[in-house]
């Protein structure tokens, strides 16, 4: 995803200054995409100039409001059902798991469990979006945001419960590994 289609998408609901649509991002898509304001205000510039977007109104102290186009309208359907999204294998997270017997079982232990407890705070954040969501009324903007909202809630889920069973396994084998090591040390 880009930030170019975000902001597409975003308008082909509505007409919205660039104030508007960061208060969105902020509310809907900073899980999914977030953005800040320079590259919010900097992507609207580049939309407008390729005619993907336009002015609709201008306001008080520069206030500009913005609407999809035509064009912009194709770009965003294309980009939608033509366009595979891209699949990122990479894992920041995953990685330091391969390579946790470099710390021995109790340190990787306490740091599936954080992944655990993050997971959780996540989920918890997502549900208080969720609150904010339901009561937003029932347009397509925010049904679909509400579907990929249960995406997240699945996978922190997911995350949680896999991270739980991953502590458990390292548990297990510092379980399996203290006769050993108390048989090393009545050696000594």
């Amino acid at each position: 995803m880009s930030l170019r289609h975000a902001v597409l998408g975003l308008l082909s609901a509505g007409p919205a200054s660039g104030y508007d649509l960061l208060k969105t991002f902020e509310l809907s898509l900073e899980n999914v995409w977030p953005a800040t304001q320079s590259q919010l205000y900097a992507e609207l510039g580049r939309l407008a100039q390729e005619g993907l977007v336009r002015v609709a109104a201008e306001g008080p102290r520069g206030r500009k409001e913005y609407e999809i186009t035509e064009e912009g309208r194709a770009e965003l359907r294309h980009w939608l059902v033509e366009v595979s999204p891209a699949v990122n294998r990479r894992s920041d997270m995953l990685l330091r798991v391969f390579f946790l017997d470099q710390v021995g079982t109790g340190a990787a232990r306490g740091y599936l469990e954080r992944l655990a407890e993050r997971a959780v705070h996540e989920h918890d954040q997502l549900l208080g979006i969720r609150e904010f969501v339901i009561g937003q009324g029932d347009d397509a903007l925010r049904l679909y945001g509400d579907i990929a909202l249960e995406w997240g809630l699945r996978l922190t889920a997911a995350q949680r419960e896999w991270a739980e069973w991953a502590a458990g396994r390292v548990a297990a084998l510092e379980q399996e590994k203290a006769p050993e090591q108390e048989k090393a040390l009545e050696q000594k």
